[in-house]
């Protein structure tokens, strides 16, 4: 199937609004506890054929450069060339390659997820949480997404070992997306 590049006469385009939405991951610390951060700066857009969904499609880029842990020097961490690699990758980006409905008011959506220059399809599980207008006159729809990646397989591979065993940061990544968008 082929997404549209354009939106069409029935479809409606939604500028992502970054005040009102956010990209939250968790990962396993020390092989007990889950260690979470999110990303602040997301732009992208929605474009909407709510006739024939199978049409619609979704473009995101996050800046990397926005994570934020509550640990200012984890986050320097995570900016560097053992993670995230900020200076060589400054976005992540995501594209939808195809939207499918899967029950009442969910949708998976997959597409080529870009992390460290490294393309990967994933499927987000999403749900449709609402239409409104806010009080001053803009429409609004929000959805709200989870996947979880192989880090590894994005080239996340820095990581130490514990006296234990096991590893100081886990493979498994939790996404979960809240996004808000308005009508343009």
């Amino acid at each position: 199937m082929s997404i549209q590049t354009a939106p069409s006469a029935t479809t409606t385009s939604w500028a992502i609004d970054a005040g009102h939405s956010l990209a939250e991951f968790g990962v396993k610390h020390l092989m007990v506890s889950t260690t979470k951060g999110r990303f602040s700066e997301i732009t992208g857009t929605i474009n909407l054929d709510e006739r024939n969904l199978e049409n619609s499609s979704v473009d995101v880029t996050i800046n990397v450069a926005s994570v934020d842990t509550h640990d200012e020097k984890r986050d320097g961490h995570l900016k560097s060339a053992d993670f995230f690699d900020v200076e060589n990758h400054p976005k992540i980006t995501f594209k939808s390659t195809k939207v499918e409905p899967n029950g009442k008011d969910r949708l998976n959506v997959t597409g080529d997820l870009t992390i460290r220059g490294v393309t990967r399809s994933v499927v987000l599980d999403t749900e449709f949480n609402g239409r409104g207008r806010s009080p001053w006159g803009s429409e609004v729809i929000a959805y709200a997404a989870q996947t979880s990646i192989s880090r590894k397989e994005f080239g996340l591979k820095w990581n130490v070992a514990l006296e234990t065993g096991g590893v100081l940061v886990g493979d498994k990544v939790k996404i979960s997306i809240e996004a808000e968008a308005v009508k343009q």
